[in-house]
């Protein structure tokens, strides 16, 4: 019917005309970033990490798994409805003041996670802030990315103290942060990113002079402290045309009496023996634990391997990150700790479960109650 021909054309038109305009956007939208220079991309491939043009990792992974590919993954999000997949309320917290951040003793290590994975490591008297995520909303669209379970932080960037370092662990939207990057971006001495990223930072206003660009195994010296990248399995991206146009990474830091480890994000694999064998071993360990699928099980791990993966590096203790601020997966919030818990429980491995804001101390009493059990913070209602 000409009726319904027209209707179809109309849509279609519409559906062309959306995707490119959200093409255009994505593509000259400040949070895109930046993009390596051609000199830097040459160098990149005699790092032995790039293939085609593109960085890998140490054991061939594949993005998408268990059928489908990302039209699998998008359908999913449109239709699959996940009981308690966000809190009922808001997740109780410590929020920071100036008394809680001033200068420790140099000897004495603290470490307070502020949600997902931003976490402020304070250790042989320098401050170092992890993957600083520290904006309610995520991402250039804000109204297609997962919402902050709390629309308060427990620390805005203008509240942080004047910074020795940010380490960040890849690029994505989660993890690197156009907004917190360019409020807090004057009081940082040094960003220490993986192979790439630093053209993101140079695009935000930041100096080359205080930016170091790191390749697994490449380590800088700070008054105190050392720190290393270190093998991850992901990939990276922040736009529709620059996947694996920048590096991954884990990070190592370690002064002369105690050794912290970082996942950042990725898959299950022998590199983290391989740490624990060199670097281990170490009293904490913040451990990506959460936003896992059976959809892309190569990338993220499930908790029972966050825990394993602990062990792996010899870790004392795992603090679970990369939970408790957004709903990027199709799993209950609260699932990845619980189900860290009790694997931790078989394996004898300590773990430490602060609210956010709270802060774990080395050498005192870690936290460790199930806040996250808490009635009032369940829904059943499927989101």
């Amino acid at each position: 019917m000409p009726f319904l021909k027209t209707l179809g054309k109309g849509a279609a038109v519409s559906v062309v005309a959306v995707l490119s305009a959200g093409t255009v956007f994505l593509n000259t939208s400040p949070q895109l970033g930046g993009l390596p220079t051609a000199a830097q991309q040459l160098a990149y491939q005699r790092t032995g990490h790039v293939l085609d043009g593109k960085f890998v990792n140490l054991q061939p992974t594949e993005l998408h798994t268990g059928g489908g590919g990302l039209g699998a993954i998008l359908w999913r999000k449109l239709t699959e409805k996940t009981p308690n997949k966000i809190p009922a309320v808001a997740l109780p917290m410590q929020l920071l003041d100036s008394l809680a951040l001033t200068r420790l003793p140099a000897e004495q290590v603290r470490v307070t996670w502020l949600g997902h994975s931003a976490s402020l490591l304070e250790l042989a008297g320098q401050k170092l802030l992890l993957d600083p995520m520290l904006s309610v909303e995520m991402g250039p669209v804000s109204w297609a990315t997962p919402k902050r379970y709390n629309q308060q932080l427990v620390v805005r960037p203008e509240q942080l103290p004047a910074l020795d370092g940010v380490l960040i662990s890849h690029d994505h939207y989660d993890h690197l942060d156009y907004e917190t990057i360019r409020r807090l971006r004057q009081k940082v001495k040094c960003f220490y990113v993986p192979l790439g990223v630093g053209a993101h930072l140079r695009a935000w206003g930041v100096e080359e002079t205080r930016i170091r660009e790191l390749n697994w195994g490449d380590s800088v010296r700070l008054p105190g402290l050392t720190i290393i990248s270190t093998p991850t399995r992901h990939f990276s991206g922040r736009g529709l045309t620059n996947q694996n146009s920048t590096f991954w990474s884990s990070w190592v830091l370690k002064t002369s009496h105690h050794r912290l480890f970082y996942s950042g994000d990725g898959g299950y694999g022998p590199h983290f023996q391989a740490i624990g064998r060199r670097y281990g071993p170490f009293n904490l360990a913040l451990m990506e634990c959460g936003q896992y699928d059976r959809l892309w099980t190569n990338i993220h791990l499930l908790p029972e391997q966050s825990v394993q993966a602990a062990l792996d590096v010899q870790a004392q203790v795992m603090l679970p990150v990369h939970w408790g601020a957004f709903a990027e997966a199709n799993h209950p919030w609260n699932e990845p700790v619980e189900r860290a818990t009790a694997a931790a429980a078989r394996q004898h491995l300590v773990l430490t479960t602060p609210k956010l804001g709270q802060p774990v101390v080395l050498g005192q009493p870690l936290p460790q109650q199930p806040w996250w059990r808490a009635p009032e913070l369940s829904s059943q209602h499927p989101e």
